[in-house]
């Protein structure tokens, strides 16, 4: 059974790698659960899958120079993302995530005396997140 570590993962944020500053990287895809049980179900739940919605959940380094002046700009709007396991080339192997997210919430300060300056994140996704091996 393969397993993977994630050593070199890749984050392009409007277009510009961010890996350099990331030190974890989420996407996440869900469908709403529609229950359609009728008496005809005997007595069991039956769902279809509904609206589907998704996520980027990015910890960032912040870099006022680099992320900071980036990502402020662009505070309440739409982005879009590429998300690769590996910063290695698109393939069956190492498939890329993309779409666009909301840029909905921003921490450029964060942290305690002698921490890194860091936040996590929680985007939501607009329209589709689109997986792709070429």
């Amino acid at each position: 059974m393969p397993f993977m570590v994630l050593k070199a993962s890749f984050l392009s944020l409007d277009g510009v790698d961010r890996s350099a500053n990331c030190s974890k990287i989420e996407v996440t895809a869900e469908v709403e659960e529609k229950d359609v049980t009728t008496f005809a179900s005997a007595g069991w739940k039956e769902v279809l899958g509904g609206i589907a919605s998704g996520s980027l959940a990015p910890t960032i380094k912040n870099d006022f120079a680099g992320i900071d002046a980036a990502l402020w700009p662009k505070f309440g709007l739409l982005i879009p993302f590429e998300v690769r396991a590996s910063n290695a080339v698109v393939s069956a192997a190492n498939p890329k995530f993309t779409g666009s997210v909301l840029v909905k919430s921003l921490t450029p300060i964060s942290g305690s005396p002698g921490d890194v300056n860091e936040a996590s994140y929680t985007w939501p996704t607009s329209g589709p997140i689109v997986r792709a091996i070429a």
